[in-house]
């Protein structure tokens, strides 16, 4: 009879723990939220109703309602799930091996392709993604002048299909260089001038006014596939996302699109310091690549790269931060507290991994924000996310669900050796 009894009482257990992590209503409660927008409620909760918040206030008020299952956060910090602009991800497996690479085509014009396609979920990247908190990713495919559409998406799901949050939202362009740098970092050559940017600019000038004009007739006789691609760049239902970096070219980037009536954000925009009341005049907002750099000139202030998003915020400038690639993007929340460290105020910073990038893409009224109605994507740490000595994410949450944290694969291979050494962890250790 003992043993019966105990057997019921685990098919019990077993199936109370089955119901528990597929119950899709929820309150997460007794934690500090940094919503992304600048407010922190202290002692708060997040109620989760089929992957959205429903109400977000505080943990006296919203304990007392009926909730079947309470998660008590124990005084963690909570933070919107950030979002990585301008990567590789999923595209992307071994840099040095030529056949994990799947992120550039032939060609010079190739509006028509589509980086979404090419996603691998399988990547053994993504998991140490997203133990650092980076739950989406703009995934934008290279090579040639236009390189095709990037497109937000989930860095968890079965398929690219259900890793879509929006599909391609935008079409790449790479402005081209008015210098050329020779040498390299540790020994720099002489700079010339491209003699060939003249020639690119007027290439690219008839190349637009020819998608123009074509997407100007409603049903062409004869349907072109990358004239068809550019047709939501002209009718503002997509960006035009300019990678460059130099001030002057921004400007003639601008006066060679804007008669057209496209919605430009210029990446990489390493000058974009230089021209700060231009780009808020015209209200251009600017993805930034890679503070972690040096300047890019000779007599630039060697902290440059550090100072240019405070510049920014002081002149109204929409911006987001990003890293370029795909494994390093597990960074991007430390190079935010870079930022920090250099006079940008810490609501800003976060704002600029999370909330601005959904605003620049598009995505704002779905995602990088904890807010009523959107979805329930969120982090847990126990210390200040932008801080690298403090921040240790505990748990993450993409649409509801609490992911597993434990298939990072540089985790399992640390767990491995210590415990092949018998050595403890700081897990071990609590």
């Amino acid at each position: 009879m003992k043993k019966w009894s105990l057997l019921v009482l685990l098919f019990w257990a077993i199936t109370a723990s089955v119901w528990a992590q597929k119950t899709d209503h929820y309150l997460l409660k007794n934690v500090r939220i940094h919503t992304g927008q600048g407010e922190i409620i202290e002692e708060g909760a997040i109620a989760v109703k089929a992957g959205k918040i429903v109400e977000l206030g505080l943990t006296k008020e919203l304990a007392q309602k009926n909730y079947k299952e309470q998660i008590d956060g124990q005084g963690q910090w909570v933070y919107p799930a950030l979002i990585a602009a301008n990567t590789q991800l999923g595209l992307v497996e071994v840099e040095a091996v030529r056949a994990t690479l799947d992120f550039r085509e032939v060609g010079y014009f190739n509006p028509n392709i589509r980086s979404v396609v090419a996603y691998n979920t399988d990547s053994e990247i993504l998991p140490t993604i997203l133990s650092n908190g980076i739950l989406y990713s703009q995934v934008v495919p290279e090579g040639g002048r236009i390189s095709g559409q990037s497109s937000v998406l989930r860095l968890s799901a079965f398929n690219w299909e259900d890793a879509v949050v929006e599909l391609d939202e935008g079409t790449h362009l790479w402005w081209p260089n008015r210098f050329q740098f020779t040498g390299w970092w540790a020994a720099p050559g002489p700079t010339k001038l491209n003699e060939k940017y003249r020639p690119t600019i007027e290439g690219l000038q008839l190349y637009l006014a020819e998608a123009a004009a074509y997407c100007q007739q409603e049903a062409p006789e004869k349907k072109n596939i990358k004239m068809e691609s550019m047709r939501g760049l002209f009718f503002g239902d997509k960006r035009l996302y300019v990678h460059v970096n130099e001030a002057k070219a921004m400007l003639e980037a601008h006066q060679l699109l804007s008669p057209y009536g496209v919605k430009l954000v210029f990446v990489g925009a390493a000058e974009a310091w230089r021209i700060a009341d231009f780009l808020a005049e015209q209200k251009i907002p600017v993805i930034l690549s890679n503070l972690h750099a040096l300047p890019r000139l000779e007599h630039d202030d060697v902290d440059q790269p550090y100072k240019t998003p405070a510049i920014l915020h002081e002149k109204g400038v929409k911006f987001a931060l990003s890293m370029q690639g795909s494994w390093n993007q597990r960074n991007l929340a430390f190079q935010a507290g870079q930022a920090v460290a250099y006079g940008l105020p810490k609501d800003v910073a976060l704002a600029a991994i999370s909330s601005n990038v959904a605003e620049i893409l598009g995505v704002s009224e779905q995602i990088g924000s904890l807010e009523k109605g959107k979805a329930a994507s969120f982090i847990l740490s126990k210390g200040d996310l932008l801080d690298m000595r403090s921040s240790q994410i505990t748990a993450a949450y993409l649409d509801g669900k609490l992911l597993d944290l434990d298939k990072d694969k540089q985790k399992q291979l640390y767990k491995k050796y210590m415990d092949k050494y018998e050595l403890e962890t700081p897990a071990s250790k609590n």
